[in-house]
């Protein structure tokens, strides 16, 4: 098996908006700016986290442009281009290309979508087509349609589908589709020690938008196979990485960036700024946190 393209941490950047629900690219320009001193080495724009899906067209392609142009090569620069027509996803893939991207995570055919791993098998062959290394994203619980491992063993046939993003949250099953012996990037917050042990291949991580450097951190730990040291730093996540599951995902994680220096505005409608009385329980998870990431 050829390497990995996309090892480590790969952070799902938030998108920062304005007061008036723009993209601020001067916070963003800020905000990747920390995440390179703090040591991240790839990000992931137009992301789930970044609000992909209320991004329009030409507005997530001026995110990965300006995302490219601002880290100028220091960092690796994955982009999401789902969308629910194949002529789109396509047309996102390329756009992406163009603007700097080198490897784009794309959502299966979503929302009354094919059944039959064959239909998904094209689809993705026809968005790999562009040339860009394409990551599958397996998230069967919003979409409807599960990545199993006798379908990602197809997928992996086609070229450049390099991987799949596990965020289906069983740690089960996403066992089995690294047993496949492909790529396999874990996508949920709550199982990453557990998803290391087992042996994924990277992570694509939202949550580490308020605690890069611990998250960083983390991951070295396993790559050394220190378990123990692993063990230690996930003591400090695990609190808020718990909350997160439980709902209202982006929110949250807007809300954390905020309390720890990586402000991004409040989410894009519809989604709404997370409620006042969350912000205690979440500003006490984070809390050691914040004070570690000073250091």
């Amino acid at each position: 098996m050829s390497e990995f393209q996309f090892p480590g941490l790969n952070l799902a950047i938030t998108t920062p908006f304005d007061d008036a629900g723009r993209i601020d690219y001067i916070s963003l320009e800020r905000n990747i700016e920390r995440y390179l001193a703090a040591g991240v080495r790839s990000f992931l724009l137009s992301s789930g986290t970044g609000m992909h899906v209320y991004l329009s067209k030409e507005e997530s392609e001026g995110l990965i442009r300006r995302g490219a142009r601002i880290v100028n090569g220091r960092a690796k620069i994955i982009a999401q281009t789902s969308a629910l027509l194949v002529e789109e996803a396509v047309e996102r893939t390329a756009r992406a290309r163009d603007a700097g991207a080198e490897g784009v995570m794309v959502l299966p055919p979503f929302f009354e979508g094919p059944t039959d791993d064959q239909g998904i098998v094209d689809f993705y062959a026809e968005v790999a087509g562009v040339g860009l290394p394409v990551i599958g994203y397996n998230v069967p619980q919003a979409v409807g349609v599960a990545i199993t491992p006798e379908l990602l063993l197809k997928l992996s046939e086609i070229p450049g589908f390099c991987a799949v993003k596990d965020s289906g949250g069983d740690l089960g099953k996403q066992a089995e589709l690294i047993r496949t012996g492909k790529f396999v990037m874990n996508g949920a917050d709550n199982l990453v020690p557990y998803a290391l042990y087992a042996g994924c291949h990277g992570l694509i991580w939202g949550g580490a938008n308020f605690a890069p450097r611990t998250c960083l951190a983390i991951v070295d730990a396993a790559a050394r196979g220190n378990w123990a040291e692993t063990r230690e730093l996930w003591k400090l996540l695990e609190p808020v990485m718990a909350l997160l599951s439980k709902g209202d995902y982006v929110q949250t994680v807007y809300a954390a960036a905020h309390l720890a220096g990586y402000g991004a505005g409040s989410p894009r409608k519809p989604l709404r700024t997370l409620s006042s009385d969350r912000i205690p329980a979440l500003r006490q998870s984070i809390e050691t946190l914040i004070e570690r990431e000073a250091i």
